[in-house]
């Protein structure tokens, strides 16, 4: 229709320029137009009056201009200039998405034999001005001799970016005069790279999409991310947040299920929401063994679902042996100190060494290492206290520490990236003087002027609508069965006021004592590590007073523990650009290295030794990362699917190397599975950055005729003749008639 009444495809005017092509000058027809305009008003300003309003008359004076003004346009010759492909001369390169997802099937056809048989037609149209190149393309593209060489869509993933990007390399100083590119959009890398684009703009080449596929798929349940931590210490309860999508089932129930080498870890049973809408489910699970551990996440399948193979997802975490130091520092003798050391007796990843006051001038000294481990007291230098992965510090005040073993704690957190706990005692805290200390900036409170805030009278405990969320406060897995818990724990022997949260606090549990209510436990990032206020020194009662064999008490402690030591690291952090690699083995080896101060150290020689499935092995030197000294990096590429252990070492002149271990594994054709649906929006973005269109699969009528107007390779400038369009006789015509009837309905004809 629209070629009917512009008798040009609109590629021409989208791309065209319009011109005048009579050699009298653009002022000249402004001026006839406007002395036109004047000459037909005259008459209505001279008439006698008629009964015809001042607007009646208004309009017809503006019917009659517009029609003078198209007459005298068309006497100036208009045209429309635009590039056009020189006939023969030309390649149309034409990509077909041959991966897995082109194989689903919707309405009895799959996505790929819709685009196939849609291109027949386009082919023998192309073919008869220019040179047709056809390419299957998944990860890249291959040269294909007909359309019947695809159709098998065994593709293991997509890669349009780097299929265009790998085309402009074998095209180069060819005359590429335009690409069709037929996929459903689903890039596994989520993007086309900004470098692609700007190659194609610069050789003027535009991109032609055609979508197939659904926007959505009916039926299908999929789970579109798992999150958790990349690390965790052997024995912890992880809690892993999972994210599904789903159409077709609102209301039906499924179960969730997290196995580790075959073996079941967890289920949960869920409810699933409404269509299209993220749903968030937490499973939680413990992890005893130390090393790597291949976690596999997967949403039970209901009958009737399109397509299951994005039911599941696969983590790779790694589980640290540990064990973590914990240096806790104790007053005077108390309940608290005992229930302490004896909830962490069975926890083979959380090492306890404590340093217990007696008395004025004498100090009990329990889990050292040798008989001078502590042996002068509270550590005096880095390299002392640096031995630590976590601080306790119970009902001692402030004074009892130097300003130089204050600074050294303040920078054990801050620099050494250790966690800081403060727990309540009539020492502690305010009570302390800890306020007007060197830690005062550190603590997750503003503590309260004066004394007088710690209270040997009985508090109850219940949890913040952010506690209900932390696994530092999971004593049951059963999110609701837990708040109950947290309000049925027996009381506090004590309490503390511990103040005021900081804006970047989180109050994790709340005591209600004397009429008021209170924080209990405050926890806050400080620095590359943690700090935590417990404002009691009574949680013993809930071993005392609980049934034999209750382990709620220990939980919380070993919980509240490994938060706060297990994030501690060494002198050297080994991270990977991502722990789970989807059919492509390119991967980067990052390390952080620090000196025995936990300074950046920019002089070290650090080498990563990979080892892989199949025997694979590298050593590879880490390079030092320009202007961020103690970063290293190094690029590789892991050739098979598989598991792989990546050893980072780290030395200094003639000092024992550090070192850390990092696992990544290789995946492959699994990215293809999810987010089946087209992707219109890229590929619309992607042809609107190349100067192209995008087209329906089953609406590719124009394409022929708007592939030959290109700027790119053997290109042509053409001028088209718009006066004699029949879209320019049916406006006159509308204009005279709207005249006429105008005049009739007023009288005036």
């Amino acid at each position: 229709m629209f070629e009917l009444l512009f008798r040009y495809p609109p590629a021409v005017f989208l791309r065209g320029e319009f011109v005048l092509r009579s050699p009298w000058p653009k002022w000249l027809l402004l001026a006839v137009i406007a002395a036109a305009a004047a000459g037909l008003a005259l008459p209505y300003l001279l008439r006698p009056r008629t009964h015809l309003r001042g607007v009646h008359l208004g309009v017809l004076w503006l019917l009659q201009s517009l029609t003078a003004a198209v007459l005298l346009i068309l006497l100036w010759e208009p045209a429309i200039a635009v590039s056009e492909l020189a006939p023969q001369a030309n390649i149309v390169a034409v990509l077909v998405d041959d991966s897995r997802s082109m194989a689903l099937t919707e309405g009895g056809e799959t996505r790929e034999r819709r685009v196939l048989d849609a291109l027949q037609g386009v082919l023998r149209q192309l073919r008869r001005g220019f040179q047709v190149r056809l390419y299957g393309f998944d990860a890249a593209p291959h040269r294909v001799g007909s359309l019947t060489e695809l159709g098998t869509a065994q593709g293991a993933a997509t890669h349009i970016g780097a299929s265009l990007a790998r085309l402009d390399e074998q095209t180069a100083g060819l005359p590429v005069g335009a690409v069709i590119l037929a996929s459903d959009g689903g890039d596994n890398a989520g993007t086309v790279d900004h470098a692609v684009i700007d190659a194609l703009r610069q050789r003027r080449i535009p991109v032609h999409t055609v979508g197939v596929g659904a926007l959505q798929v009916e039926h299908d349940v999929e789970l579109e991310d798992v999150a958790l931590d990349s690390r965790v210490l052997a024995g912890s309860r992880v809690t892993a947040s999972l994210a599904i999508t789903q159409r077709g089932f609102a209301g039906r129930r499924t179960a969730v299920a997290v196995r580790a080498g075959g073996r079941v870890m967890a289920t949960h049973p869920i409810l699933l929401g409404a269509d299209g809408q993220l749903q968030r489910e937490e499973l939680v699970f413990d992890l005893a063994a130390a090393g790597p551990a291949t976690l596999q996440f997967t949403v039970d399948p209901l009958p009737g679902e399109a397509n299951r193979g994005n039911n599941t997802l696969t983590r790779l975490l790694d589980v640290e042996a540990g064990p973590r130091r914990i240096l806790y520092v104790e007053g005077e003798p108390r309940w608290e100190y005992k229930f302490i050391r004896r909830a962490l007796d069975d926890d083979q990843a959380l090492q306890l060494v404590s340093m217990l006051r007696v008395s004025e001038n004498k100090i009990y000294r329990q889990g050292v290492k040798d008989a001078s481990e502590l042996a002068d007291g509270f550590p005096q230098r880095p390299e002392e206290l640096f031995a630590y992965d976590g601080l306790i510090i119970g009902s001692v005040d402030a004074g009892y520490f130097s300003p130089a073993q204050q600074a050294l704690m303040r920078e054990f957190v801050d620099r050494r990236g250790g966690g800081l706990l403060l727990l309540g005692g009539r020492r502690s805290l305010a009570d302390g003087v800890w306020g007007g200390s060197q830690l005062a900036q550190l603590l997750p409170v503003v503590l309260p002027p004066g004394e007088g805030t710690f209270h040997r009278e009985h508090a109850t405990v219940s949890l913040t609508p952010a506690g209900e969320l932390s696994p530092i406060t999971r004593l049951l897995d059963d999110p609701a069965a837990n708040v109950a818990r947290w309000r049925t724990l027996p009381y506090l022997m004590d309490y503390q006021d511990p103040g005021t949260p900081k804006p970047g606090a989180t109050v994790l549990a709340q005591m209600q004592a004397g009429g008021r209510t209170l924080p209990l436990l405050i926890t806050q990032d400080y620095g590359r590590g943690r700090t935590a206020v417990l404002a009691t020194g009574g949680t013993w009662r809930w071993q005392m007073s609980l049934p034999l064999g209750d382990t709620t008490h220990a939980r919380f402690w070993q919980q509240l523990l490994r938060a706060l030591a297990g994030p501690t690291r060494g002198r050297v952090i080994a991270a990977v650009s991502a722990a789970t690699l989807l059919d492509d083995g390119h991967v980067q080896l990052s390390a952080e290295v620090r000196d025995v101060d936990y300074l950046p150290a920019a002089d070290a020689q650090v080498s990563v030794h990979v080892i892989g499935p199949g025997g694979a092995q590298a050593m590879l030197d880490m390079l030092a990362v320009p202007g961020t000294p103690g970063q290293y990096q190094a690029r590789w590429t892991a050739q098979l699917p598989g598991v792989y252990v990546a050893e980072v070492r780290a030395r200094r002149g003639g000092a024992a190397a550090d070192s850390d271990v990092v696992s990544f594994q290789r995946l492959d054709g699994v990215a293809e599975n999810f987010h089946t649906g087209q992707n219109r929006e890229l590929l619309s973005a992607l042809a609107a950055a190349t100067g192209g269109r995008y087209w329906n699969v089953d609406d590719l009528g124009g394409l022929p005729a708007a592939i030959p107007y290109s700027n790119a390779g053997v290109s042509v400038q053409q001028l088209k003749d718009l006066w004699n369009l029949p879209a320019v006789f049916i406006v006159l015509l509308l204009l005279r008639l709207g005249e006429w009837l105008l005049r009739r309905r007023w009288g005036a004809v």
